[in-house]
Formats: C-alpha cells, structure tokens, sequence
C-alpha cells in the first residue's frame, strides 16, 4: 500500500495527475478493489502507455512491447502456470545470471518476493502491458499435457474389455470424472486460444482433435482411441441426444461455464467409419453483438449498408461461404433495427444470439416447422423486419420476397460465391423473375481473411507467378509500385504467420439497369449491369486493398480471388515463405 501511495505522490510531482485526480482515483480504488494505476487509466486520467512509460522511468526498469518481442515457450513455463496469472507476470528471457520477467505492476512488492523465492535465479523486473501479458499466458500455456494426462486416465479407467455404457453414462454425473475433465481441459484450451470450433475425429488407431484457430484448423493427436465413445457419449449427454443412436446424424446445443465465460456450444454428431464425429461450434455470449461500426466494413461499404437496411420494404442479402461471419453481419444489421417502435421477427436454425425485444423462432424441421411455415406465420404476427436464417429452398425465397414487396424489410442469406451470382441463383431456385426485380435492394458477399501478425510482419516478394496475376488484375504500373508483407511466423502467431482475421466485403445496390435484367431473368445483362454500377467494386479488388495496406498477405488475397474468379484456379501460385 505504501508502494501505491508513492505512485500516486510521484505522479503528481510530475504533474502526470493531479491532487484532485488521485484523491477521486484512491476513493474509487476502495470502492473497486482495482489496483490504483488500473483505476487511473479506467477514469481517464492518463493512458496504459503513459503509466508504463512512467513507471519504466522512475523504477529504471525497461518496458517491454509483448507484441513485438519473441518469447521462448519452454523458458515461460519455468515459471508455474498459477503463478503467473495470479502475479500478473511472465519470463521474457533467461540469461546465466538471471531470469527477466515482464510485469503488468512492478510496483507489487509481495509479487516480486515471490518470484525471488521461486524461481533459481535472481530476477529482474521490466513493465508490460496488462492485456498483452494475459495474452501471452494465453498462448504459452496450452493444456496439451494436461489434455494427454487425463486421457490416458480415461483409458485407464475404461479398460480392455470392460466398457460399459450404461455405467459410464452413470458415472458422468461427477464433476470428477475423468471424461467430464478432459472436456473441461479441451473447451478451456479452446477459449483460451479463442477456437471457433473444435473437432472430435476417432480414427482407425488415434484420436484426432482439432480447433479451428482464425479460420484454420490445429490439431492434436492421441493414441488413446478408446476414449472416444466415452467423449462422445459425455457430449450427448450435455446436448440432450439420444445416446443409443449411433447411425444418424444429430444437432444439439448446451451451454457451458469456462473461466468464468458463458460459452453457448453448438453440437454436431454424424457417423464416419471409425465411429461418431463430433464437431462442436463455441459461441461467447459475453463477447456480445457487434455494432455496425465494430464490423471492420470500409466506411463507405458501411454507409451504404446502413442506408439499405434503412428501407422500410424490400430484401437484403448477406452471402458467403460458411464461417465467413455472415450471421455476425446480419446480427449487427438487427441490433441496428431493433428499436421499440419496429416489430422485429427471426426464423433461424440454430437461434444464435439472444436479442432483447426480438421475437426470435428456432426452425424444428422434423416437427414440421420449417423456414417456410414458420414464415408464413411470422408475416401474420405485423412485422416490420423479418430475418430469415437462410434462403434454403424455392418455397422460402418465394415468400421471402412477396414479403418484401407488401412492406417489409427482409434480411436474409445465402450460399453463394460473390453478389452477382446470389440474384441468379434466386433464379436458379425458381424465384420468380419479376418479384426478384421488384424487391431486392441489395447484396452484401464476405469473407474473413487473416491478418498478418504483426509482431513477425516482414516484406514479402512476390513470385513471377504472382506478378503476373497482380499485373492482370491493377495493371503493369500500379503492380511494379506495390509493397507487400507477410509474417515469418514466431511464438505470437504459433508460427503460423497470422494473427487475427478481418473481413472483407462486397457490396452490390441493385439499380434500374440491373432490376430491369432481373425482371427479364437476363443473367448476363445482370451481370454487365452490376459491374458498371456506381460504388461497385469486387471482393479481390477489397482484398487487395487489405495487401496493400500491409493488414493481409498475397496467399490470403489468393484465397479469396481463387474461390471467386475461375479463371484464376489454372493459375499455379507459389506462396513462398508465407508462413501458414
């Protein structure tokens, strides 16, 4: 306490605060319990950096951006994990001499004898910022050999011969089982590397599992194959399936607390050769719906979208692959509507967020209550805004647009590769022309590409392939002046190269000359019409504009062009040393 008064002290000498400042900083600390540097930087007295700076001053201690260092995995975890989030701290390097140690308070006396104590040699001190340091513990402290242990505890306890399914489902019920930990461990480490999904794959002689990490699957692989069943009894069991039934697929969802997180887990059986697969999709009601403005969307693609959802009648379409946030876009359009004075209906399968004030319907398909009917009974309710899971069928599409053109705003998406093709696949669907031309406002394609990580961001050549292709799409000129980036992969981004993701969008406002095509079911017209439209430009031109700024690399850009322009796919490209 007398460390943190003398904080306080010298930062009004400095005249960093003032008397006044940190009189209302010491009466909130005691109302909060928060440390009174945390409490400073929360009320807006003076920024995270602006005290780290200070303190690296004062203490003559260096600060250390984690961002950019490289850290040695094997070296942090000397010290123990419980350690280091409880002391808020974590070994940077280890020299013959001493062990360097980034702390987010080096000011924390009781902390620094603790780690004199603990670890073998002398420690010195460098000052890192709070939320990079507890991701850096994120990263190093995987729990793979926890996850091993308990798994070869698990077959232990199953045994050669003596498996038996009604027991095991018994013994489940204990928090202490060796199956319900090991789920533990897994969705755990999956939070903490904020895994999209994860994947249960029983093969012929081990157990494959996988999280999704920025859009790219990792895997871990464990010889004890046997444990299987039990794991995927376990997540039946949570789901509310039937146990017995091992032959077809099945959907559940439950909800599940980790690390003091509501996570909501969207289960997916289906029977393979070796067994039962098992794909689970983690949605963190915490991390909240995303505001328009927190989408990444260029400002200008976002205006425009804001002004198309703004209609009061017609339809709006969000298209992509799956996993390319098409419902996260949709739900920040919802957030935006949703306003007392508008009625607000969503038919969805699964229902993914929970909206206050939104009249939202889970789809049972085998019950009978399908997209369309569901719709059919939506449109009695007086609506003003409908959203629609996903056009799946010609019976929904049929609806969904004689609902947008009898005064309702509709939102909905579909499977498709970029703008264009989305109307003519309506058509393809048996969607009649004429109410296609009449309602439909917009299109909206997206795709999440990676981003480069930073901390091993480095200049990148193109190979002549890859020229080639850059002088095709921007032309001799503007390709020969571009700069480009990737990352060379370190401790940050798993060696990978990438860190993050970011989307990227293209946005299509169907105009009189492209209405006009639809209303005629002409494909090609559409097709012209929409590249000659003002504001139009397509997801590889939006990608590259990401290369260009140095947020992703030419291999990402690929990814996106390569899915879209058909043209490309014959194009043999060398990634060269890309990373990931």
């Amino acid at each position: 306490m007398q460390k943190k008064i003398r904080i306080g002290d010298l930062l009004i000498q400095h005249r960093v605060i003032t008397e006044q400042q940190l009189k209302a900083a010491l009466a909130e600390q005691k109302r909060s319990g928060r440390k009174l540097g945390k409490t400073l930087i929360d009320l807006g007295y003076l920024s995270e950096d602006a005290l780290l700076d200070f303190l690296s001053r004062q203490l003559a201690i260096p600060f250390i951006d984690l961002k950019t260092f490289q850290l040695d995995p094997a070296t942090a975890r000397r010290l123990p994990e419980t350690h280091a989030r409880r002391f808020r701290t974590l070994i940077l390097k280890e020299t013959e001499a001493e062990f360097l140690v980034g702390m987010a308070d080096p000011t924390d006396i009781f902390a620094f004898d603790e780690l004199t104590r603990i670890l073998p040699k002398p420690v010195r001190e460098a000052v890192v910022r709070e939320a990079d340091l507890l991701a850096s513990i994120d990263r190093i402290y995987r729990r793979t050999k926890e996850i091993n242990n308990l798994a070869e505890e698990l077959d232990e306890e199953i045994g050669e011969d003596d498996f038996d399914l009604a027991q095991l489902a018994a013994d489940t019920e204990s928090a202490n089982a060796p199956v319900v930990k090991l789920l533990q461990t897994l969705f755990e480490d999956a939070v903490q590397v904020q895994a999209s999904d994860i994947h249960i794959e029983p093969d012929e002689n081990v157990l494959r599992v996988r999280q999704r990490v920025d859009g790219v699957l990792q895997e871990h692989v464990m010889k004890e194959k046997r444990i299987a069943p039990a794991l995927v009894l376990r997540l039946k069991l949570m789901a509310g399936l039937n146990i017995s039934e091992k032959r077809l697929p099945q959907d559940g969802r439950f909800n599940i607390k980790v690390k003091g997180r509501s996570i909501d887990v969207r289960v997916s059986t289906m029977p393979i050769q070796h067994g039962e697969s098992v794909v689970m999709r983690l949605l963190d009601q915490a991390a909240g719906i995303l505001d328009l403005t927190q989408l990444g969307m260029p400002d200008e693609v976002r205006r425009r979208f804001e002004r198309l959802i703004a209609y009061p009648h017609g339809m709006v379409l969000v298209t992509g692959p799956t996993g390319s946030g098409k419902s996260t876009t949709l739900y920040a359009a919802l957030n935006r509507l949703n306003q007392v004075e508008q009625k607000v209906i969503t038919v969805e399968d699964p229902v993914e967020y929970r909206l206050p004030r939104v009249n939202q319907v889970q789809v049972h398909e085998r019950i009978g209550l399908t997209f369309a009917r569901v719709l059919r009974a939506a449109l009695r309710q007086d609506p003003d805004v409908v959203m629609v899971g996903e056009m799946r069928d010609q019976e929904t599409a049929e609806i969904g647009l004689r609902a947008a053109v009898t005064g309702h705003l509709v939102l909905s998406t579909l499977h498709t590769n970029d703008a264009v093709t989305t109307a003519i696949r309506l058509i393809d669907m048996g969607a009649e022309s004429h109410l296609l031309a009449a309602s439909l406002r917009g299109i909206v394609a997206q795709r999440l590409m990676r981003r480069i990580c930073q901390s091993c961001c480095a200049d990148y050549s193109p190979s002549a392939q890859e020229r080639s292709w850059l002088v095709a799409v921007l032309g001799a000129d503007e390709a020969a002046e571009l700069c480009l980036f990737a990352g060379k992969g370190c401790t940050h981004c798993n060696n990978s190269g990438y860190r993050g993701r970011v989307g990227v969008y293209e946005l299509l406002e169907v105009d009189a000359a492209m209405a006009d095509a639809l209303r005629r079911a002409d494909q090609a017209e559409f097709a012209r019409a929409a590249a000659a439209s003002a504001g139009y430009r397509p997801l590889t031109h939006a990608a590259l504009d990401y290369a260009k700024a140095g947020v992703t690399t030419l291999a990402e850009v690929f990814r996106v062009a390569g899915a879209i322009d058909e043209s490309f796919l014959a194009l043999p490209i060398e990634t060269g040393d890309e990373g990931g």
